[in-house]
Protein backbone atom coordinates (compact mmCIF):
# COMPACT_ATOMS: atom_id res chain seq x y z
CA UNK A 1 0.00 0.00 0.00
CA UNK A 2 0.96 3.76 0.33
CA UNK A 3 4.53 4.38 0.94
CA UNK A 4 3.36 7.34 3.24
CA UNK A 5 2.46 7.16 6.61
CA UNK A 6 -0.87 9.12 6.74
CA UNK A 7 -1.51 12.06 9.22
CA UNK A 8 -4.05 11.59 11.94
CA UNK A 9 -5.93 14.18 10.50
CA UNK A 10 -6.07 12.41 7.03
CA UNK A 11 -7.39 9.24 9.05
CA UNK A 12 -9.86 11.25 10.39
CA UNK A 13 -11.18 12.46 7.23
CA UNK A 14 -11.02 8.69 5.75
CA UNK A 15 -13.22 7.33 9.09
CA UNK A 16 -15.72 10.57 7.93
CA UNK A 17 -15.87 9.47 4.25
CA UNK A 18 -16.50 6.01 2.99
CA UNK A 19 -18.60 5.92 0.00
CA UNK A 20 -17.82 7.84 -3.75
CA UNK A 21 -21.32 10.53 -2.48
CA UNK A 22 -19.54 11.47 0.77
CA UNK A 23 -16.22 11.90 -1.25
CA UNK A 24 -17.85 13.88 -4.05
CA UNK A 25 -19.70 15.71 -1.45
CA UNK A 26 -17.15 16.86 0.46
CA UNK A 27 -14.90 17.74 -2.90
CA UNK A 28 -17.96 19.81 -3.66
CA UNK A 29 -17.68 21.74 -0.62
CA UNK A 30 -13.82 22.82 -1.37
CA UNK A 31 -13.14 25.84 -3.79
CA UNK A 32 -11.80 25.60 -7.16
CA UNK A 33 -8.11 25.74 -7.46
CA UNK A 34 -7.99 28.00 -10.01
CA UNK A 35 -4.41 28.00 -9.81
CA UNK A 36 -3.32 31.68 -9.22
CA UNK A 37 0.67 31.25 -8.47
CA UNK A 38 1.07 28.83 -11.57
CA UNK A 39 0.01 25.59 -12.12
CA UNK A 40 0.06 22.69 -9.85
CA UNK A 41 -0.81 19.14 -9.63
CA UNK A 42 -0.64 18.56 -6.06
CA UNK A 43 -1.67 15.25 -4.08
CA UNK A 44 -4.40 14.41 -1.77
CA UNK A 45 -2.16 15.89 1.15
CA UNK A 46 -1.49 18.97 -0.48
CA UNK A 47 -5.11 19.40 -1.58
CA UNK A 48 -6.34 18.71 2.24
CA UNK A 49 -3.67 21.09 3.81
CA UNK A 50 -4.83 23.98 1.43
CA UNK A 51 -8.53 23.49 1.18
CA UNK A 52 -8.98 23.48 -3.11
CA UNK A 53 -8.58 21.23 -5.68
CA UNK A 54 -9.15 21.49 -9.49
CA UNK A 55 -9.63 18.51 -11.44
CA UNK A 56 -6.84 16.30 -11.50
CA UNK A 57 -6.38 17.17 -8.04
CA UNK A 58 -9.78 16.12 -7.07
CA UNK A 59 -9.44 12.76 -9.04
CA UNK A 60 -6.04 11.93 -7.30
CA UNK A 61 -7.83 12.68 -3.86
CA UNK A 62 -10.50 10.74 -4.38
CA UNK A 63 -8.68 7.71 -5.13
CA UNK A 64 -6.65 8.17 -1.87
CA UNK A 65 -9.30 8.31 0.00
CA UNK A 66 -11.46 5.34 -1.70
CA UNK A 67 -8.46 3.00 -1.90
CA UNK A 68 -8.30 3.30 1.89
CA UNK A 69 -11.75 1.38 1.61
CA UNK A 70 -10.87 -1.13 -1.14
CA UNK A 71 -11.51 0.60 -4.14
CA UNK A 72 -8.96 0.44 -6.42
CA UNK A 73 -7.16 3.89 -7.15
CA UNK A 74 -8.55 3.92 -10.79
CA UNK A 75 -8.46 7.78 -13.02
CA UNK A 76 -10.25 7.97 -16.23
CA UNK A 77 -8.70 10.81 -18.95
CA UNK A 78 -11.05 12.10 -21.26
CA UNK A 79 -9.07 13.64 -24.28
CA UNK A 80 -10.14 16.96 -25.92
CA UNK A 81 -9.26 17.84 -29.73
CA UNK A 82 -8.42 21.34 -28.01
CA UNK A 83 -5.94 19.42 -25.33
CA UNK A 84 -8.25 20.83 -22.55
CA UNK A 85 -8.40 17.33 -21.15
CA UNK A 86 -10.71 16.21 -18.31
CA UNK A 87 -9.89 13.72 -15.62
CA UNK A 88 -11.95 12.16 -13.08
CA UNK A 89 -11.77 9.06 -10.58
CA UNK A 90 -14.20 6.22 -11.83
CA UNK A 91 -15.19 3.70 -9.82
CA UNK A 92 -17.87 0.51 -10.30
CA UNK A 93 -20.46 -0.92 -7.85
CA UNK A 94 -22.43 -3.73 -8.68
CA UNK A 95 -24.90 -0.92 -10.49
CA UNK A 96 -22.41 -0.08 -12.59
CA UNK A 97 -19.38 2.51 -13.85
CA UNK A 98 -19.44 5.95 -11.61
CA UNK A 99 -16.89 8.80 -11.43
CA UNK A 100 -15.97 11.56 -9.20
CA UNK A 101 -15.14 14.25 -10.46
CA UNK A 102 -14.31 18.58 -9.62
CA UNK A 103 -14.73 21.04 -12.45
CA UNK A 104 -15.67 25.47 -12.87
CA UNK A 105 -18.34 23.39 -15.23
CA UNK A 106 -21.02 21.68 -13.82
CA UNK A 107 -21.70 19.25 -16.54
CA UNK A 108 -18.33 17.87 -15.42
CA UNK A 109 -18.60 16.63 -12.26
CA UNK A 110 -19.29 13.24 -11.05
CA UNK A 111 -21.99 10.56 -12.49
CA UNK A 112 -23.61 7.78 -10.56
CA UNK A 113 -22.57 4.44 -11.29
CA UNK A 114 -25.40 3.45 -13.60
CA UNK A 115 -23.13 3.04 -16.64
CA UNK A 116 -22.83 -0.35 -17.96
CA UNK A 117 -19.08 0.15 -19.56
CA UNK A 118 -16.29 2.82 -18.86
CA UNK A 119 -17.17 3.79 -22.54
CA UNK A 120 -20.66 4.56 -21.58
CA UNK A 121 -19.56 6.68 -18.79
CA UNK A 122 -16.92 8.41 -21.08
CA UNK A 123 -19.52 9.31 -23.24
CA UNK A 124 -22.06 10.97 -20.49
CA UNK A 125 -19.26 13.92 -20.77
CA UNK A 126 -19.44 14.48 -24.84
CA UNK A 127 -22.71 16.99 -24.75
CA UNK A 128 -21.61 18.97 -21.26
CA UNK A 129 -17.92 19.20 -23.21
CA UNK A 130 -19.37 21.10 -26.32
CA UNK A 131 -18.42 24.68 -26.66
CA UNK A 132 -16.71 26.92 -28.78
CA UNK A 133 -13.23 24.31 -28.63
CA UNK A 134 -14.18 21.31 -26.82
CA UNK A 135 -14.67 17.72 -27.62
CA UNK A 136 -14.07 14.49 -26.70
CA UNK A 137 -12.30 12.51 -28.81
CA UNK A 138 -11.20 9.36 -26.19
CA UNK A 139 -10.17 8.32 -23.13
CA UNK A 140 -8.13 6.07 -21.12
CA UNK A 141 -7.80 4.49 -17.92
CA UNK A 142 -4.90 4.51 -15.13
CA UNK A 143 -4.41 2.25 -12.60
CA UNK A 144 -2.50 5.03 -10.26
CA UNK A 145 -0.63 1.58 -8.43
CA UNK A 146 0.76 1.11 -11.61
CA UNK A 147 3.08 3.89 -11.21
CA UNK A 148 5.10 2.05 -8.34
CA UNK A 149 6.77 3.63 -5.61
CA UNK A 150 6.15 7.11 -6.79
CA UNK A 151 4.30 9.06 -4.41
CA UNK A 152 1.22 10.27 -5.93
CA UNK A 153 -0.86 10.26 -2.39
CA UNK A 154 1.29 12.30 -0.14
CA UNK A 155 4.02 13.93 -1.76
CA UNK A 156 4.89 17.57 -0.99
CA UNK A 157 5.78 18.05 -4.54
CA UNK A 158 3.82 18.53 -7.95
CA UNK A 159 2.90 15.37 -9.45
CA UNK A 160 4.09 16.15 -13.15
CA UNK A 161 4.90 12.71 -13.14
CA UNK A 162 1.17 11.70 -13.06
CA UNK A 163 0.39 14.20 -15.75
CA UNK A 164 2.81 13.13 -18.13
CA UNK A 165 1.10 9.20 -17.57
CA UNK A 166 -2.10 10.69 -18.43
CA UNK A 167 -0.93 12.29 -21.40
CA UNK A 168 0.95 9.27 -22.35
CA UNK A 169 -1.65 6.52 -21.38
CA UNK A 170 -3.38 4.74 -24.62
CA UNK A 171 -6.53 6.52 -25.40
CA UNK A 172 -9.62 4.43 -27.03
CA UNK A 173 -11.15 6.83 -29.27
CA UNK A 174 -14.45 8.12 -29.29
CA UNK A 175 -15.84 8.94 -32.56
CA UNK A 176 -19.02 11.10 -32.55
CA UNK A 177 -20.68 12.48 -36.46
CA UNK A 178 -19.65 15.63 -37.20
CA UNK A 179 -23.23 16.76 -38.26
CA UNK A 180 -24.14 15.91 -33.88
CA UNK A 181 -20.89 18.14 -33.32
CA UNK A 182 -21.74 20.82 -35.19
CA UNK A 183 -25.81 20.66 -34.10
CA UNK A 184 -24.28 20.68 -30.86
CA UNK A 185 -22.10 23.36 -30.85
CA UNK A 186 -24.80 25.92 -32.68
CA UNK A 187 -27.08 24.68 -29.98
CA UNK A 188 -24.35 26.52 -27.45
CA UNK A 189 -23.24 29.32 -29.74
CA UNK A 190 -27.03 30.47 -29.81
CA UNK A 191 -27.24 29.60 -26.23
CA UNK A 192 -24.56 32.60 -25.33
CA UNK A 193 -25.88 34.62 -27.87
CA UNK A 194 -28.94 35.02 -25.95
CA UNK A 195 -27.84 34.58 -22.57
CA UNK A 196 -24.45 36.35 -22.56
CA UNK A 197 -22.80 35.32 -19.10
CA UNK A 198 -23.94 32.34 -18.36
CA UNK A 199 -23.08 28.70 -19.69
CA UNK A 200 -26.03 25.95 -20.63
CA UNK A 201 -27.26 23.82 -18.43
CA UNK A 202 -29.86 22.03 -20.92
CA UNK A 203 -28.04 18.57 -20.81
CA UNK A 204 -29.84 15.23 -20.65
CA UNK A 205 -28.74 12.62 -18.39
CA UNK A 206 -28.94 15.08 -15.58
CA UNK A 207 -30.49 12.46 -13.37
CA UNK A 208 -27.21 10.15 -13.71
CA UNK A 209 -25.44 13.14 -12.37
CA UNK A 210 -23.74 13.00 -8.51
CA UNK A 211 -25.44 16.11 -6.68
CA UNK A 212 -23.47 19.40 -7.89
CA UNK A 213 -21.14 21.41 -5.70
CA UNK A 214 -23.76 24.58 -3.84
CA UNK A 215 -22.02 27.21 -6.09
CA UNK A 216 -23.91 25.99 -8.59
CA UNK A 217 -27.25 25.98 -6.73
CA UNK A 218 -28.53 29.40 -7.95
CA UNK A 219 -27.86 28.56 -11.46
CA UNK A 220 -29.78 25.52 -11.29
CA UNK A 221 -32.76 26.80 -10.04
CA UNK A 222 -32.98 29.30 -12.76
CA UNK A 223 -32.44 26.60 -15.07
CA UNK A 224 -35.61 25.00 -13.80
CA UNK A 225 -37.20 28.33 -13.96
CA UNK A 226 -36.13 28.94 -17.69
CA UNK A 227 -36.87 25.37 -19.21
CA UNK A 228 -33.34 24.13 -17.72
CA UNK A 229 -30.78 26.37 -19.56
CA UNK A 230 -28.33 28.25 -17.57
CA UNK A 231 -25.74 28.18 -15.47
CA UNK A 232 -23.06 30.96 -14.26
CA UNK A 233 -20.61 31.54 -16.99
CA UNK A 234 -16.96 30.07 -15.44
CA UNK A 235 -13.95 29.87 -17.52
CA UNK A 236 -13.78 26.17 -19.05
CA UNK A 237 -11.45 24.17 -16.81
CA UNK A 238 -11.15 20.73 -17.74
CA UNK A 239 -7.97 19.67 -17.59
CA UNK A 240 -6.24 21.68 -15.10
Amino acid sequence: MPPCQFTPRERRLFARLRTPLQVQQWLNALPYNTEPGGDTQRSFRTVLELGTAHCMEAALSAAVILEVHGWPPLVMSLESEDKLDHVVFVYRTATGWGSIARSRDPGLHGRRPVFRTLRALACSYIEPYIDVSGRITGYGVLDLRDLGRYDWRCSPRNLWHVEQALRDLPHRPIRSSAVRIDRLRARYHAFMAAHPGFKPLYFRGQERWHPLPAVFAPSVRLARRSGGSVSPDRRRARGG
